[in-house]
């Protein structure tokens, strides 16, 4: 309440919105009127600490002096989102969030034998702190269970079943719970798309995948007698066999994490060490099916866009695992969406449930494999098909018999370009003039890191190593850009990824190579004299745009053929 009539008295808060902050639930008036919208959390930081006499610090450009931690009481770090940052002679300056509240502050210069210094900072990069320096988990670790464990935001959407057994219990204790919990939390805020939980000789690797490249997290090492007990409590969460620790085993957690759902794709591989882990994050609120907004540029999106309208024929999506094959799929069947249009897809796994679309899991176990549950599908009448993937021979020509009836049929390949995709068919079993005949186009893509809006640095173009084939004739005054990093980026330089695309569209000349059995070098040549831009010409247009880098090109793409 004291918090409010500052903020109110200093003109930040109106009478209205004092009375509708402290009737909120969002825990304390200041925090209740920052989650409302009605002031920013550093103007109402800043108010606090000038009525008071203290000082307000941006954390992200102080420097941090890590000896304050020595001996400082971790309880009172988590407990009260405290974090000591330095020395004045022999007190320690403390930044808190939480200004009016001084017992904790009493505890730490009795728990310290120095007096405390307080200052004023943000709630979240005193969090972001404990987790740089003190690592992941660090709080469960130290047993700081002042909280339930489903009051960190993470609420499983399936019921779990246990076996009763003294390993099923020990990771259903309220500790484990809350640590696996804030891994996963940890993750999904910092955009992860893949979390892996490796066994070590020395312990647990915990490792995050964020914009395509791993990170490792740091953990402190208390955490590696834990290390069973995570790995059974995601079993668990997972419908999993927790007593198996000798095959390899697939499951899926359905959770809602502050009110978003949330899917996460568990593999469980038995190695040397332990077992090692990998969950695929897929966090259906950040996810955007647009074409438009994928990165590609006016002309491809244009052409590509007259592909997908077709009344039948093949469309192929190309690339390496997490190169965006699924966003662009999806993204191109809710555009071609409509009340006339049946679209049926068969997926594995079905990553994204799309409304008005009909989708099936397939199961090969059981049979259910792509092209049993493709034959299926024909007697459904549709008039768009996705097959997930064409892998071998019967799934290919049960896609081009589905084409030739009359279907527009969208797939995948793994191929390292689009020329390629006609070769690879070839190396499955498929007559050529079959593959020349259907295969209206395909999309070959890539994704490179975005700049950081916020710290990205102009650079003269004699001085930015530019490889040899740069389009040099295709900049007109632009500046070029590289990677810095700073405290929005977590210090890497780069936020979030955009596509990179090569569209090749089969006209008359490629078909008669593709029926003729020719390498994919003279069908990637006749369709780049045909008016394809390459991967690697998107991507050098991406960096003259100022959105990426040289060194991303020159990580994804390799330098065209002459």
């Amino acid at each position: 309440m004291q918090a409010g009539l500052i903020l109110k008295r200093r003109g930040l808060l109106s009478d209205d919105q004092l009375q509708q902050s402290m009737q909120s639930d969002a825990g304390g008036v200041l925090q209740a009127a920052v989650t409302l919208g009605y002031v920013s959390e550093p103007d109402a930081l800043r108010a606090l600490a000038d009525e008071i006499g203290l000082d307000y610090v941006d954390l992200r450009t102080t420097e941090i002096d890590l000896s304050a931690l020595e001996n400082f009481p971790q309880k009172l770090i988590y407990r009260n989102s405290l974090f000591p940052i330095g020395f004045d002679d022999d007190s320690i300056i403390v930044a808190t969030s939480d200004p009016l509240d001084l017992y904790p502050l009493d505890e730490a210069s009795a728990a310290t034998g120095r007096s405390i210094i307080p200052v004023v900072a943000q709630r979240e990069e005193i969090a972001r702190l404990m987790n740089r320096h003190l690592g992941v988990g660090s709080e469960t670790i130290e047993g700081l269970m002042a909280a339930k464990a489903d009051e960190d935001g993470v609420e499983l959407l399936e019921q779990i079943e246990t076996d009763g057994s003294e390993l099923s219990e020990m990771a259903q204790e309220a500790s484990v719970v809350r640590l696996v919990n804030e891994i996963l939390l940890e993750a999904i805020q910092s955009r992860t798309s893949d979390v892996h939980i490796e066994s070590q000789s020395n312990g647990l690797l915990v490792r995050f995948r964020i914009d395509g490249i791993l990170h490792t997290q740091p953990t402190p090492p208390e955490i590696n007698r834990f290390q069973a007990a995570i790995i059974s409590r995601l079993k668990i969460m997972a419908h999993l066999n927790i007593a198996e620790k000798r095959l390899p085993q697939d499951g899926r957690i359905k959770l809602r994490v502050h009110g978003r759902e949330v899917d996460i794709r568990l593999s469980i591989i038995p190695m040397i060490h332990g077992e090692g882990l990998v969950m695929r994050i897929l966090d259906k609120a950040s996810m955007v099916f647009e074409l438009e907004s994928l990165g590609m540029s006016r002309e491809i999106y244009d052409r590509f866009s007259k592909i997908i309208e077709l009344p039948h024929g093949i469309v192929l999506v190309t690339g390496p695992t997490g190169s965006g094959k699924t966003t662009t799929l999806y993204s191109s069947l809710l555009q071609i969406r409509s009340p006339e249009t049946k679209i049926i897809t068969t997926e594995d796994p079905v990553e994204y449930q799309l409304d008005g679309i009909n989708q099936i899991q397939v199961h090969p176990k059981i049979g259910l494999t792509f092209a049993a549950s493709l034959r299926s599908i024909l007697r459904h009448d549709p008039d768009v098909v996705l097959v997930g993937e064409i892998r071998d021979l019967e799934t290919a020509e049960s896609a081009i018999q589905a084409s030739l009836t009359g279907h527009l049929v969208f797939s995948t390949l793994h191929t390292n370009d689009a020329a390629s995709a006609f070769t690879r068919m070839g190396d499955m079993g498929v007559e050529p003039f079959l593959v020349a005949g259907t295969v209206e186009g395909v999309m070959a893509q890539r994704l490179l890191r975005r700049l950081c809006p916020h710290c990205k640095e102009q650079v003269d173009p004699s001085d930015a190593n530019l490889p040899p084939d740069f389009p040099h004739d295709r900049m007109t005054g632009e500046p070029i850009f590289q990677a810095v990093g700073c405290r929005e980026c977590r210090g890497v330089g780069y936020s979030g990824r955009l596509g990179i695309y090569e569209l090749l569209v089969a006209n008359d000349a490629i078909r008669t190579q593709a029926q003729e059995r020719a390498s994919s070098w003279d069908i990637r040549r006749e369709a780049v004299k045909g008016g394809m831009r390459t991967l690697r010409m998107d991507a050098f247009d991406k960096v003259i745009a100022g959105v990426s880098t040289i060194d991303e090109v020159l990580r994804v793409t390799k330098g065209d053929l002459p």
